[in-house]
């Protein structure tokens, strides 16, 4: 099991590409944050050196020549990287740990859209994983996946491939409706986190709270948004000046 729930709630958001989940954990963290915690963001793969280094190899497009194996092992390096680096430290000390992707991501990326087998996959997992495993209810924001300007290798692989992808997705939710909450993406985003907070509130009371409180979520969506804007923004200067 992970570490006990009073020293540390993990919470991933799993969903096919471009659902929106970086810009969820965005919000949820900042409403986190603005309450007193101390909140962890996270992907994967990714969030350590070793683990962006990895990244950048298994997402590269220049890489069609990837097996499939390969391309699981390299998901579950980078995972047993940030357990061991990150997620296990954060849990220890107390913090909320919100995670864009972790283990149900590669059962419906490698194990439905790759067709390996599940068997090793969950035992792959698990070892990667060495104890830490989700406790705490899953998102998988599911909504739109379409073809984005300098889409990497997996974004790339088709739409048979995503479309078994999340068939695996509804799979792992149908499985394990004790852990996985669904949250259908709305048309505007503040609508979508309140569906989020929903999911999260059993263990987030800050969720709860900013519900039941009438928290001005639009607001903090607006001011997120902008700041997400502005970021891009500096990064795309930057760039122009590189």
């Amino acid at each position: 099991m992970a570490a006990p729930a009073n020293t540390g709630v993990f919470v991933t958001f799993e969903g096919g590409d471009g659902a929106g989940k970086s810009t969820q954990i965005r919000f949820l963290a900042r409403l986190l944050e603005d309450a007193g915690r101390e909140v962890v963001r996270l992907r994967e793969p990714g969030g350590t050196a070793v683990g962006e280094a990895l990244r950048a190899v298994v997402l590269d497009p220049a890489h069609e020549a990837m097996s499939d194996r390969a391309e699981l092992l390299i998901y579950e390096a980078a995972r047993a990287q940030i357990v061991d680096e990150v997620i296990r430290p954060a849990l220890g000390r107390g913090a909320v740990v919100l995670c864009d992707r972790f283990y149900d991501s590669t059962v419906a990326y490698q194990g439905c859209g790759r067709g390996l087998d599940g068997a090793f996959i969950d035992a792959a997992n698990r070892f990667a994983c060495d104890g830490v495993l989700l406790v705490a209810p899953a998102s998988a924001v599911r909504s739109r996946m379409g073809r984005r300007e300098g889409a990497d290798r997996l974004e790339l692989a088709g739409d048979a491939f995503h479309s078994r992808v999340a068939v695996g997705f509804e799979q792992i939710a149908e499985a394990d409706p004790a852990r996985v909450r669904t949250v259908l993406s709305r048309v505007h985003r503040a609508d979508t986190f309140r569906a989020v907070l929903e999911a999260v509130s059993p263990v987030l009371p800050e969720a709860a709270a900013a519900l039941a409180g009438g928290a001005d979520l639009d607001a903090l969506v607006s001011r997120e948004m902008a700041a997400k804007r502005a970021e891009k923004e500096a990064k795309a200067k930057e760039g122009a000046r590189g």
